[in-house]
């Protein structure tokens, strides 16, 4: 997705992909500034680590306290910061690195095209998982003036931490722990399960096939179809992975690294082409 775009942009850069251990992630970063790297992506577990390991945050990272981007910043002739890929190569003195948040609003967007709600003002969510994904969602959910949000998670200390932190932000939000009474809007699951094909499902199956919510989000996207969105379809639920997500959160990280709009049909292509090829 991200190479297909630097081509139709024409960028002489590429995008790789690295394994680091998470003792590790400080020395990846710094070596990544010290190399030139124009920036990174970063994924499960490292997102909620780098937020301690770079030199400032935006207001998205802050507020989730998670970093998927890292822009490396350089100043310009006016002495102003600015993305590295904004000098000319070999004229960064000083390099800073800036971290940042696609995640956030890449899911509402998602969630916007994928169910043809333009808003979720006044929504019911139960969200599935309490960790760094599901942070970022919850806040910036709230942050959307849902009406009510539930959290279910399998550390229960974990969700309640959560409720707190929502409660105190977004007062007017109602946030509840554990499975609603009631039908909901929309299921969001922010776990890993349903990555492996033995995986149970993140979601009570009686509790779905009961209350039977309007729309369920997986935010896996490989495999296209989890068994969570599966049942959900089966009980007669709108059902969308997490593609879009996926989608939007590169084309924001990419706009982020080069100070130009992303050409987000051939990312889109690139991106299906890629999942369509997944067994």
């Amino acid at each position: 997705m991200q190479n297909a775009a630097l081509a139709a942009l024409r960028l002489n850069w590429r995008y790789l992909a690295f394994d680091v251990l998470p003792g590790q992630l400080r020395a990846a970063i710094d070596g990544a500034r010290v190399m030139g790297f124009i920036g990174l992506n970063l994924t499960v577990p490292h997102k909620l680590l780098a937020a301690d390991m770079v030199d400032l945050l935006d207001d998205q990272a802050r507020t989730s306290g998670a970093v998927n981007t890292i822009v490396f910043e350089t100043r310009d002739g006016a002495g102003n910061w600015v993305p590295l890929a904004g000098v000319p190569a070999g004229q960064a003195a000083e390099v800073r690195c800036r971290g940042c948040n696609t995640d956030a609003d890449a899911i509402v967007r998602s969630l916007q095209e994928d169910f043809a709600r333009e808003s979720w003002r006044g929504a019911s969510v139960l969200l599935l998982g309490a960790g760094g994904a599901a942070r970022t969602a919850a806040l910036r959910l709230a942050r959307e003036a849902v009406g009510a949000l539930f959290l279910v998670n399998r550390t229960a200390a974990r969700a309640a931490e959560l409720a707190r932190e929502i409660r105190r932000e977004y007062p007017a939000v109602g946030v509840a722990e554990g499975y609603p009474g009631h039908p909901v809007d929309l299921v969001i699951n922010a776990t890993s399960l349903g990555l492996k094909p033995d995986d149970p499902l993140p979601i009570d199956l009686a509790w779905l096939k009961s209350h039977r919510p309007q729309f369920v989000y997986d935010m896996i996207y490989r495999p296209a179809e989890t068994g969570l969105l599966r049942a959900a379809r089966a009980a007669g639920c709108r059902a969308a992975n997490g593609a879009g997500m996926l989608l939007y959160q590169g084309a924001r990280a990419l706009e982020l690294w080069t100070g130009r709009p992303a050409p987000l049909a051939v990312m889109r292509e690139a991106l299906r082409k890629n999942l369509e090829s997944y067994v």
